[in-house]
């Protein structure tokens, strides 16, 4: 089991701010495409990504008890 943390717009869209993937193992990329078919949630090349808080690529490889953040860019002022 997988867990997926969604932050601000991409947790509007997806309606959740957790999403579970029952998967043993996985990547970045495969769980960014898996959001866009199941939740319609766009995760964007900008969207910065960390694994257990430890800020990664697409392409890093996840396995279960992984926890997987998924953080769009923000602005403010």
């Amino acid at each position: 089991m997988i867990s997926v943390l969604l932050f601000a717009g991409l947790a509007e869209k997806a309606g959740k701010q957790q999403i579970i993937i029952q998967k043993d193992q996985t990547t970045v990329d495969e769980i960014k495409i898996e959001l866009q078919e199941v939740y319609g949630v766009d995760t964007a090349q900008n969207v910065m990504v960390a694994v257990n808080e430890i800020y990664t690529r697409g392409n890093a490889e996840v396995r279960s008890g992984d926890t997987v953040a998924l953080i769009p860019p923000v602005s403010g002022g």
